[in-house]
């Protein structure tokens, strides 16, 4: 992030460089003439991000220069470099924008844990630590509370804290070949995000396209700001590009940056003001079904006479908090499911299909459990007797829909991230013989999203684990005797354990939590309440 961290591949050896650069440079060639800035606006502004390599040498830093005078804003760096670190001369750097009447902002790098911070910090935090996932997660946790702690230590609570999120090689991230090694660095990063938002702190990712890449594939997180950065410049606009090219995790671009040997610079994006804080949200850290903004899953449940649409706010404890009215006259729905964040804006959306003509309507969540305006998104539904939403079939990073039809085809809908649908994929023939079909997340560990049916005739429930674009592996058998069950859902992490959990329904109106293992097994269930055979729909 700082002039000496590595950013495209092609300067990953810059740290190395750098030193015998500054080995050999006379001070007066560091300040030597600098790139000049791309054309401005005239509300744009201009300004640099510093870290460590602007302290002493004594304190371990290159003394390379502070910002010049007529710098607009300075972004600067929380850590030496890693995670549990600390940027040595951190509270100097503040005093000094402090003095000059400079805005600003802080970033703060997310780390692989080592498997000392693993074991230290890995079962302490918001997640049980269970499972791999959940101690990373905490872990990560733990980094952002260290760079926090940081902040109140020098009395300064920034607008915004970037997360800087690519390749170190001092302590290296897992090369993402797998599904399940990029599941893993993405629980880090969920970790810091979760504890500054816990904090109170706005928060957005710094990285580029290959770096992102090679940590966490294809995760999208749309509604979380993005500081993207040009490297060093390959011709005059490339850092103004950089606010409307698409960027790398499919956020808005608020910042863009550029570097040479001496030192990063940094301009702001058309219509962002530097002292707003970029605001997230967190759709994409809580899960794809937590409707009311609470940071857990939550349940989706219509009741059979009245049609009244509730929602009941998952508590992270494996049972729900008080429902809150939706809406009304949703029996004239057919089809109701959770899809997760559908439109791009970073909130859980609902889809549903009308009875009466067929017609599908997205229904865009608000974030608070309530819902703007539907939108018709599809029409000729009335042969589709199952709808499932919740998870990313084709690895492309946007939610998709199962959709069955009355003939027993199965298909996948790729969502296209911004409200709509690519070409469908047919899964297969013959799931007429299933009562439920739910898609559940990533329910083996393997970093691919699942499904689960329960077949009719049999009362078996059957594990479909995900191999790749909208296709299925050969399925196993999870468990015996469900025909008493009427009712499936796939509830996500639902006990906050960061595993995918399953609910079911009772014909008795006893409502289960099965909780997964991370390894395509059911644990003990618990009893969540009684009393829901007075719904005729849950999701």
């Amino acid at each position: 992030m700082s002039a000496v961290t590595a950013a495209p591949a092609r300067q990953r050896s810059r740290w190395q460089a750098v030193r015998q650069f500054f080995a050999t440079l006379s001070a007066s060639a560091l300040i030597a003439t600098l790139p000049a800035a791309p054309p401005a606006a005239a509300d744009d502004l201009f300004g640099h991000d510093i870290s460590w390599p602007q302290c002493t040498v004594a304190e371990g830093g290159f003394a390379l220069p502070m910002p010049p005078s007529t710098t607009q804003f300075v972004v600067i760096g929380l850590t030496n470099g890693l995670g549990f670190t600390t940027n040595p001369c951190i509270a100097r750097q503040y005093q000094w924008t402090k003095d000059r009447g400079k805005p600003a902002q802080a970033y703060g790098m997310a780390t692989y844990p080592t498997a000392a911070q693993l074991t230290a910090y890995g079962s302490s935090g918001p997640w049980r630590g269970t499972g791999l996932q959940a101690r990373l997660a905490n872990t990560g946790y733990r980094q952002a509370v260290e760079a926090t702690n940081t902040l109140s230590g020098i009395g300064w609570k920034p607008s915004t804290v970037w997360i800087d999120v690519e390749p170190r090689p001092k302590q290296p991230w897992p090369a993402a070949t797998t599904p399940a090694a990029s599941a893993n660095s993405r629980a880090v990063v969920e970790g810091y995000m979760r504890a500054l938002r816990d904090r109170g702190y706005k928060y957005g990712f710094y990285s580029y396209t290959n770096g992102w890449k090679e940590i966490v594939t294809s995760w999208r997180a749309p509604g979380v700001p993005v500081w993207a950065t040009a490297g060093t410049l390959d011709y005059p606009t490339e850092a103004l590009d950089r606010c409307t090219q698409a960027s790398f995790s499919g956020g808005k671009v608020l910042l863009s940056q550029w570097y040479n040997t001496t030192r990063d610079y940094d301009r702001t994006c058309p219509g962002y003001s530097f002292g707003t804080p970029a605001t997230p949200s967190h759709t994409e850290l809580y899960g794809d079904k937590d409707l009311t903004g609470n940071r857990t899953n939550d349940l989706l449940a219509r009741h059979s006479s009245s049609g009244v649409l509730y929602v009941y706010p998952g508590n992270g404890l494996g049972t729900l908090n008080s429902r809150a009215t939706v809406g009304s006259s949703w029996n004239s729905m057919g089809l109701i499911t959770t899809v997760g964040d559908w439109n791009g804006d970073g909130k859980a959306d609902v889809i549903a299909r009308l009875n009466s003509t067929g017609d599908l309507y997205l229904y865009r969540g608000k974030g608070v459990g309530t819902f703007q305006p539907r939108i018709k998104i599809g029409s000729a539904w009335g042969t589709i007797n199952r709808l499932s939403g919740q998870g990313d079939f084709t690895g492309d990073g946007n939610v998709d829909l199962l959709a069955r039809t009355t003939g027993g085809t199965l298909y996948v809908y790729p969502g296209n991230g911004a409200g709509g649908f690519k070409s469908r994929i047919t899964v297969g023939t013959g799931w007429q013989v299933m009562r439920d079909i739910v898609s559940t997340g990533d329910f083996t560990g393997d970093g691919r999203a699942d499904l689960i049916a329960l077949q009719s005739s049999t009362g078996q429930l059957w594990l479909y684990p995900g191999n790749g674009p909208g296709r299925f592996g050969a399925r196993t058998q999870i468990g015996a005797g469900w025909s008493v069950m009427t009712e499936l859902v796939g509830s996500g992490d639902f006990n906050r354990d960061r595993k995918p959990d399953l609910l079911a329904r009772r014909s008795t109106g006893e409502l289960y939590l099965y909780p997964g293992t991370g390894a395509g097994k059911l644990g003990t269930r618990t009893l969540v309440s009684i009393g829901w055979n007075v719904m005729n729909s849950l999701d």
